[in-house]
């Protein structure tokens, strides 16, 4: 057995069309153990129909294409290509696209981090 899997999601814009609601679930698609990553995009006008929180994970919410706004916790945050924005689990959010959004979620258990980078690299 290989130790790696990949996948093809096509050109991001097109996600909308190939996966239900815009979202393509790396967790299913690749077998994933240590987290959920999604590739999203939301059409122009498009709002969330849910406010909605977590009970472990955190989220990072890394903005490719567009503009919008997220609101948390009943507090507006304006985001554009290049912003990044983590959520905490117990955060109430929700999001509405300004223009066509293209994003990347991470969500993984808060403080489950134990090594990252070069602290769980290996030189071979």
């Amino acid at each position: 057995m290989a130790n790696y899997k990949n996948t093809e999601l096509g050109k991001i814009e097109e996600i909308g069309r190939n996966y239900e609601n815009g979202k393509a679930f790396l967790h299913d698609l690749l077998g994933l153990t240590s987290c959920e990553i999604s590739v999203n995009v939301m059409p122009k006008g498009v709002k969330l129909p849910f406010s909605h929180k977590h009970k472990q994970n955190e989220e990072v919410y890394i903005f490719l294409k567009g503009e919008g706004i997220m609101t948390l916790d009943g507090q507006d945050v304006n985001f554009k290509e290049g912003s990044c924005i983590k959520v905490l689990p117990e955060a109430v959010r929700t999001m509405e696209a300004k223009t066509d959004v293209e994003y990347i979620c991470v969500q993984a258990k808060e403080n489950s981090l134990i090594q990252f980078g070069f602290g769980d690299g290996e030189i071979c």
